[in-house]
């Protein structure tokens, strides 16, 4: 046995070399900070450092469970994260197919160049458009409004605009590049399958239906248990741009949340044991719908 492990090595020595850089990034930066999540046990001191501060077990949790505040910014993240599920994760399946389906190929490869383009501006840029877009004086939104004889809107100063202004640029920035993997998966569906739809009498739409949509499947469900953890691991960076004071009702979650306890508060031990909760549920939530995924449909991550 061993020497066939060490046979199998030296035979992909070339790919092992180039999987070390990967698995240092892994190890350097996901593996050796998860020793900081002591902190979470602890009044942690700066000055006193991890071997110095009074251990306080299971302090910081009660705290956080305890907090008044609690209950809103877990609703704001989990009302947020599920929307962004519900509305963007259909949205490059539906994209996926709708250039599938389109015989012009240089139109589509034109509308897939375009619509690849904004998943490669940063959170800040992305931010910034959607802020001038919506400016109350001078965005183009606003204008178009009073164009129609409306009163312009002030979007990003209304609580009950942030979630929707949050998912419709998620749909832009993602949409496009997420169409990459379901592309792969309609490339790989026999085309004889759709000859003997058309030759059973199937239309178009019956053959997305009966064909198209069950030949990517695995994909669907692959991605499906990979977005579980969107739920409620919401990215920092957008949230944190396009919130403020007017709208933070429903901007507030528990990454924003995170940062002005820890990071502007200087409670560290408590906002690393809330980020440590999350942790867990995220985890227990993509556990739980593999487990389910594999007893349904015997399609699973592992």
């Amino acid at each position: 046995m061993k020497q066939s492990v060490l046979h199998r090595m030296k035979r992909d020595r070339i790919y092992l070399l180039l999987l070390i850089p990967v698995l240092f990034y892994y190890l350097l930066f996901h593996y050796v900070p998860m020793f900081g999540i002591v902190v979470s046990f602890m009044d942690y001191n700066l000055f006193k450092g991890v071997w110095h501060s009074p251990w306080v077990g299971l302090k910081h949790y009660r705290m956080f469970f305890s907090n008044p505040d609690a209950w809103l910014i877990v609703r704001n993240t989990l009302l947020l994260g599920l929307y962004k599920f519900i509305f963007a994760f259909p949205a490059p399946i539906a994209l996926a197919i709708l250039f599938y389906e389109m015989r012009w190929k240089k139109f589509r490869r034109f509308v897939q160049s375009v619509s690849y383009l904004p998943f490669f501006l940063s959170s800040v840029v992305l931010s910034s458009i959607m802020i001038m877009l919506l400016s109350p004086s001078t965005g183009w939104i606003n204008k178009a409004i009073q164009s129609l004889g409306f009163e312009p809107i002030n979007f990003l100063q209304r609580p009950e605009w942030f979630r929707t202004i949050y998912i419709a640029s998620d749909i832009w920035q993602m949409t496009g590049y997420g169409t990459i993997i379901f592309l792969a998966a309609l490339a790989a569906i026999d085309p004889q399958l759709y000859e003997a739809a058309r030759m059973d009498g199937a239309n178009r739409w019956k053959q997305t239906v009966h064909v198209t949509l069950p030949g990517i499947i695995p994909a669907i469900v692959i991605m499906f248990i990979l977005s579980i953890s969107g739920i409620i691991n919401i990215p920092f960076d957008k949230a944190f741009l396009l919130g403020n004071a007017g709208n933070l009702d429903t901007a507030d979650i528990i990454s924003t949340y995170v940062y002005r306890i820890g990071i502007l508060g200087g409670g560290m031990s408590y906002a690393t044991a809330i980020n440590l909760s999350l942790g867990l549920v995220t985890m227990l939530l993509v556990y739980l719908t593999n487990v389910a995924s594999r007893k349904v449909g015997e399609t699973s991550l592992w």
